[in-house]
């Protein structure tokens, strides 16, 4: 596997470069490779389950599943999350047709491209680097979960609470190391390369704590030549 150097996410054009990770919701491996020439792919690149946010979007990503194979188009999810840990989770929160991969290393994170964001006192030098004033200074707009428009912390702290997750020991070591990954997700062709991509790296991270809206998947898996 090849490591993306060019300090950018992966933009449509480029190949993808070839990821093999455990399988969470089967036995075994996957990789990007299982793929290449065989079907297009959607793989959604996230943090770790400890993030309520990621765990909203694999839902929504899941959700399309079946619209996306009716175009012949399959889906990958990768998590930041040790196997254990995320085979005991989706036991017990089980998304119908999902094929999940666990990356507790933010191996294919780094290979698309995706920086790791460091939180710093006062310093913003974005996607590298973000004051936590700027973040704390975000709101987080979700009618129906979210009582009001909050801070990505509180925000996070509400939803954990709603879903009644509980961080373990795993999820604080995830998170030590990785809390600022940015995540994205990205529409593969049936050679691997990049027709459509959605980052939170994109609009100076105004697409943080959020996902791409399910009719703009959808369009541009309509325009993928299956």
């Amino acid at each position: 596997m090849q490591e993306n150097h060019a300090g950018r996410p992966l933009q449509p054009g480029d190949r993808a470069p070839n990821v093999v990770l455990d399988a969470i919701t089967r036995q075994g491996k996957v990789a990007i490779d299982d793929f290449r020439g065989q079907k297009p792919v959607l793989v959604g690149l996230f943090r770790g389950l400890h993030c309520p946010f990621c765990r909203r979007q694999i839902a929504a990503m899941a959700e399309l599943t079946d619209a996306l194979q009716e175009k012949g188009i399959d889906s990958l999810t990768v998590v930041n999350t040790p196997i254990d840990r995320a085979r005991l989770y989706f036991r017990y929160h089980p998304l119908p047709n999902l094929l999940a991969a666990s990356d507790p290393e933010r191996v294919s994170h780094r290979a698309f491209g995706l920086p790791n964001l460091q939180f710093t006192e006062d310093e913003n030098e974005w996607p590298r680097k973000v004051s936590m004033n700027t973040v704390m200074s975000m709101r987080i707009d979700m009618p129906g979960e979210l009582p009001a428009p909050m801070d990505p912390m509180a925000a996070s702290e509400f939803l954990d609470k709603a879903d009644g997750y509980e961080i373990t020991e795993d999820d604080e070591q995830m998170i030590a190391t990785g809390h600022g990954q940015l995540v994205g997700e990205f529409l593969l062709d049936r050679d691997g390369v990049v027709r459509w991509c959605f980052t939170e790296v994109e609009e100076d991270g105004r697409h943080m704590f959020g996902g791409p809206a399910p009719r703009e998947v959808m369009s541009a898996a309509s325009n993928m030549a299956v």
